[in-house]
């Protein structure tokens, strides 16, 4: 099947995909400092546990995203089920 990527810095095309695969926004733990939630990531169904990652809300995690300047590249496959998979990137 073709493999098409996506890349978006729109807030609720990127909280849509992330609930459509059961994820919650998170950081690494122990990169925070202040009103900086750390190191953003996107916690999912058995994926790294709450030993690496911290569940934060969404406007930390958008907050950290506009501050960095970041968008998020995501898969769309045709005819299949996305896959989790993604990253974030400089705009």
């Amino acid at each position: 099947m073709a493999s098409q990527r996506s890349t978006t810095t729109d807030h609720d095309e990127i909280r849509a995909w992330v609930e459509k695969h059961d994820g919650r926004p998170a950081a690494v733990k122990y990169t925070a400092t202040g009103d900086d939630p750390g190191v953003l990531r996107i916690g999912f169904p058995g994926g790294m546990g709450p030993d690496v990652i911290e569940q934060i809300t969404w406007d930390q995690w958008f907050g950290k995203f506009e501050d960095e300047g970041l968008a998020f590249c995501y898969p769309r496959r045709q005819g299949e089920e996305d896959s989790t998979s993604f990253r974030l990137e400089e705009r």
